[in-house]
């Protein structure tokens, strides 16, 4: 089926993506992964490219483009690429919407030339050792003191978290106010009291750092509180939809990918003297994976039309995450089933994928939580 999603504006942006990625990224990521980081030169080189502020306005050297078509571009083409570890989306599909829609001219002024030209790497606070999808649960406090908050506590499971400059952190302004007592302030590099933890060894997404942040009476002046005070928890909930948009994107175009390489395989090898692709079980398996990828593209497409609309509501959201990282889990155990013991061995892409798409149903919000938020929806 045909997509109806693109123009030649988001083609063109997709030749330039995709010769990036052959360029400046497949031929590094095996040595990425093995390091557990991506240089900072593959920013400032995808900045120099256009990859990273083509949602921010050109006067901050943008491309004016916020349409999230262009992000699901770039989202697809790093996908195809294997590119699992260069943690561009972070920083474009979820940080981008929070300085875009909360951050005063002088904020913007300061930090959006850097968003873009790659020299700035973002990050977001969220998660802490004691609160994952529970946000209301922090423990990060921000007291404010004259023209600066003093910030303490520590986060968890930070991807961008080592090569951050920025990070968004989410804090209690107000201890006693729950959901009403939650802020949004950006923590800088440098400042006393911020120290990153290790870059911690995870099963997937090696090359993503992923850190522990530790803020120890970090003096964070006023100026850096993104939006109101008290109004952080609502902002989180008013982005966290785009936040789940992004990770079905990447489900559904990893659900594409390891249909059309598991198609190629089966057609080669051989069992009994015939390409295992003929055998009626190989058949029935890729036309179920191929239907369900089919529906989930459509479901995700249509999704992205609503979030560009401004009408992609938190169920809708919900149920695209859940339902796409679960298919891209499915898809991939059963893919790799059919490659035999050759799945089972690392030098095959098939492996990789098996531990990058474990994380898919956790982060972002759980499966669990997503079914719930539309539980609720329904009234029930």
């Amino acid at each position: 089926m045909e997509r109806q999603l693109f123009d030649a504006d988001h083609d063109a942006f997709r030749e330039t993506a995709r010769a990036f990625c052959d360029k400046e990224i497949v031929p590094h990521h095996d040595a990425w992964e093995e390091a557990g980081i991506v240089p900072r030169e593959v920013w400032t080189a995808a900045g120099h490219a256009g990859l990273l502020g083509f949602m921010m306005p050109e006067e901050y050297g943008g491309g004016g483009a916020r349409d999230f078509r262009f992000n699901a571009v770039v989202i697809e083409e790093l996908t195809r690429a294997r590119a699992s570890g260069v943690g561009f989306a972070i920083h474009t599909d979820i940080n981008s919407a929070y300085l875009l829609d909360y951050a005063s001219d002088e904020q913007k002024a300061r930090w959006l030339p850097g968003f873009c030209s790659g020299e700035t790497i973002t990050a977001i606070a969220m998660t802490e050792p004691g609160a994952g999808s529970d946000l209301q649960g922090i423990q990060t406090t921000a007291r404010r003191e004259g023209d600066h908050y003093v910030l303490n506590g520590q986060k968890t499971f930070i991807s961008n978290g080592i090569l951050a400059d920025l990070v968004i952190v989410v804090a209690k302004t107000d201890v006693a106010a729950g959901a009403q007592g939650i802020s949004l302030l950006v923590a800088e590099r440098g400042m006393p009291g911020f120290e990153r933890g290790r870059n911690l060894d995870k099963i997937g997404l090696k090359a993503q750092d992923t850190a522990e942040l530790f803020f120890d009476n970090v003096k964070v002046p006023v100026e850096n509180l993104l939006g109101e005070e008290g109004k952080g928890f609502v902002y989180l909930m008013e982005k966290l939809p785009q936040e789940r948009l992004a990770i079905a994107v990447v489900a559904a175009a990893a659900c594409e990918n390891l249909l059309a390489t598991t198609l190629d395989y089966v057609k080669e090898r051989k069992a009994f003297g015939r390409p295992i692709g003929s055998f009626q079980n190989s058949r029935f398996v890729l036309a179920e994976i191929a239907t369900e990828t089919q529906i989930a593209r459509v479901f995700v497409d249509r999704c992205i039309q609503e979030l560009n609309a401004g009408t992609l509501t938190v169920a809708e959201a919900a149920m695209a995450k859940w339902w796409t990282t679960e298919l891209q889990k499915k898809v991939v155990d059963r893919c790799l089933q059919l490659y035999g013991g050759y799945g089972f061995m690392t030098e095959y892409p098939i492996a990789k994928a098996y531990l990058d798409t474990r994380i898919q149903t956790i982060y972002g919000g759980t499966t669990e939580i997503m079914k719930e938020i539309i539980g609720r929806t329904m009234g029930v």
